[in-house]
């Protein structure tokens, strides 16, 4: 196994810290696969997850949407297979997209990326 994911760490929570932390909201989650954060996808206003890649270097992200499991290297660019990651490997099916719930302005689509 790759030495910088760890299949044992649990995601950091149910949406992008960041974005949390600030009063924000985002389109689409992303879970790094080396510490766990969650942060938010590039098409989301503040692209939190590629912004934790350049910070740490952790190079390896997967999708934290329900029902998707496909997984990103940052350095190479590209789709990679990655192995099952600690539970839950999404965010609650119940929490919408784009989120999180009162926060998404009603204009959300024109403020994508």
């Amino acid at each position: 196994m790759n030495a910088s994911i760890d299949t044992t760490v649990p995601p950091s929570g149910d949406g992008c810290v960041e974005c949390l932390a600030a009063g924000g909201w985002w389109f689409h989650l992303r879970r790094c696969a080396q510490c766990g954060h969650v942060g938010c996808c590039d098409s989301s206003p503040s692209g939190h997850a590629t912004r934790h890649f350049h910070e740490t270097g952790h190079a390896f992200m997967q999708s934290f949407e329900p029902g998707e499991d496909w997984g990103w290297d940052y350095v190479r660019e590209e789709e990679v297979e990655l192995p099952d990651l600690a539970s839950p490997t999404s965010h609650p099916v119940a929490q919408p997209t784009p989120g999180p719930e009162g926060r998404v302005p009603e204009d959300w689509r024109v403020r994508l990326n």
